[in-house]
């Protein structure tokens, strides 16, 4: 990534809401669990735990900024599924099998639409309001 890019990138994070932040992290992790899936295919192992590593860190970091007091059950189903994908990523990188992480990518996939569709409500709400 070039200073530029890297630049925005940050200036992008520290900008964001809570929920695009969210958003970020997502997507964060989609691409890594992407580019694990591509390193196995080529055999390339190194990059493979690399970036086994960066979605293991990105999920880690959703679960522990879970609220359960507010969450209740949410919380506890979603931790429930991080706990599901980091031990599917774990699976991948000892075995080298894509499958672990397709399962990890479907559900990524699945809750990212969510929030985006979530906020995409939240902002037709709020600009009702106004």
């Amino acid at each position: 990534m070039t200073y530029g890019a890297k630049n925005y990138k940050q200036m992008q994070i520290t900008t964001a809401s809570p929920t695009q932040i969210l958003i970020l992290l997502y997507e964060g992790a989609i691409q890594n669990v992407k580019k694990a899936m591509l390193a196995i295919e080529q055999k390339n192992f190194a990059e493979k735990g690399k970036y086994i590593g960066k979605a293991h860190d990105i999920i880690n970091e959703l679960t522990v900024s879970l609220n359960h007091e507010v969450g209740g059950s949410i919380a506890q189903d979603l931790e429930r599924l991080y706990n599901f994908m980091v031990t599917q990523l774990f699976k991948a990188n000892i075995e080298n099998d894509k499958e672990p992480l397709s399962a990890v990518l479907k559900n990524l996939e699945t809750l990212l639409e969510g929030w985006k569709g979530a906020v995409t409500q939240f902002q037709k709400e709020a600009s009702g309001r106004k």
